[in-house]
């Protein structure tokens, strides 16, 4: 909104105003509905938004005389990729894929991804910054109380109370707070200064993992290039995937972040649906697209796919969990991360994700039920389960 002021066509832009709490809140519930309608449209209706979000987003490049490219991981990207080729957008596609499963990497080589080297090693990003646990927003909540500082004092004392500074519109009972079971595990820092009994993990907590190793040493490339990306992402995924793209949407032209998601709206079910009307390659950690009788699409192994250093959700998976699926494909590298890809700067003791999903309530150490393990007998056929 502008005023006139003084001769016609001049103009004085309005300092923009702040939102009261509830202003906040019901734009914030406004923003929610409109994810929630899109997810709701039909396959086709998707699939031609996605279409014209992605010429939308590379003709403004094209106007800011920057080029784009394709960030490409698993299943969801490598989707987007071929998505892009189909409709005549044909960039390059980057990858830190030496972080992927092995099945993974062999497609991003099909398909002439570029690879680009870790910014830093998986174990040195462990035992400098800690283990990528629980989920990366409560990570990074946990990361900030282990490193106190008086700037972030209030943020701190947010995590703790829920109890909110200015740019939390000083909100009460916000969801800033730490949920209790994490509070009671993670949050003893504070013990002093809030006036609580909480305890110290044996083991350090970030989420700094994906930065260090993906972030910045794709960034660099992008600088390098004068390009912005393309990512797979999708607001179903939840947690900071789906607020960041409920607030901004498909295509944000921000000061510091420029960048592409034709699939925000997409449910697993559109995804896996394009998949096969792409006839993309799978990756052998995902099994392959089988449909139930009811019509649902589900991949037969892997439903979602990350570093075989990250534990982001992994306190929700059923037997077999990540590791569990680890320890089968390759038992000698679940051994390393299990008990010896860390050493405790105190006692100079070797430890590793066993000390961290013991201290969470995850099993891990004993074999479940249904799995078999590489030169195990299998008592269903008889023989020996093979190493290769």
């Amino acid at each position: 909104m502008a005023t006139v002021t003084g001769y016609p066509g001049s103009f004085r832009k309005m300092e923009k105003r702040e939102l009261t709490t509830e202003e906040w809140k019901a734009e914030k519930r406004k923003k929610k509905a409109h994810m929630v309608a899109m997810q709701a449209l039909p396959y086709e209706v998707k699939i031609k938004r996605a279409e014209l979000r992605a010429r939308e987003y590379i003709e403004k490049l094209d106007d800011m005389e920057l080029n784009a490219h394709v960030s490409v991981g698993g299943l969801d990207s490598i989707v987007l990729l071929l998505f892009l080729r189909h409709i005549g957008i044909d960039v390059p596609a980057i990858s830190v894929s030496a972080l992927e499963d092995k099945s993974i990497q062999r497609i991003h080589r099909e398909l002439g991804v570029i690879s680009i080297p870790p910014g830093k090693p998986k174990v040195q990003i462990l035992q400098e910054y800690g283990f990528p646990v629980i989920s990366k927003k409560i990570a990074g909540r946990i990361d900030t109380l282990q490193r106190p500082t008086e700037k972030n004092k209030t943020v701190r004392h947010a995590i703790i109370t829920g109890e909110c500074g200015a740019q939390g519109h000083y909100a009460k009972n916000s969801r800033m707070k730490l949920p209790q079971k994490w509070l009671e595990l993670f949050a003893g820092y504070e013990n002093e200064t809030e006036n609580v009994n909480y305890k110290i993990a044996p083991f350090k907590v970030s989420n700094k993992c994906c930065l260090y190793m993906k972030e910045q040493p794709c960034d660099r490339w992008a600088k390098e290039h004068k390009s912005r990306p393309y990512l797979g992402l999708m607001a179903s995924e939840g947690g900071q995937r789906e607020e960041a793209l409920t607030e901004h949407g498909c295509n944000y032209f921000g000061k510091g972040v420029i960048r592409s998601a034709p699939f925000a709206p997409f449910l697993r079910q559109d995804l896996l649906q394009l998949a096969l009307d792409l006839k993309a390659p799978v990756p052998e950690i995902y099994g392959t697209i089988e449909r139930r009788p009811d019509g649902t699409l589900y991949t037969t192994g892997a439903q979602r796919t990350g570093c075989s250093m990250c534990g982001f959700g992994v306190h929700m998976e059923t037997r077999p969990h990540r590791f569990d699926q680890l320890r089968v494909r390759n038992q000698k590298e679940w051994e390393f991360w299990m008990y010896r890809c860390c050493t405790d700067p105190e006692t100079g003791e070797k430890f590793g994700w066993g000390r961290v999903l013991d201290y969470i309530g995850v099993e891990w150490e004993n074999i479940p039920d249904g799995v078999d393990l590489p030169g195990q007998m299998n008592f269903f056929t008889g023989g020996f389960i093979s190493q290769d």
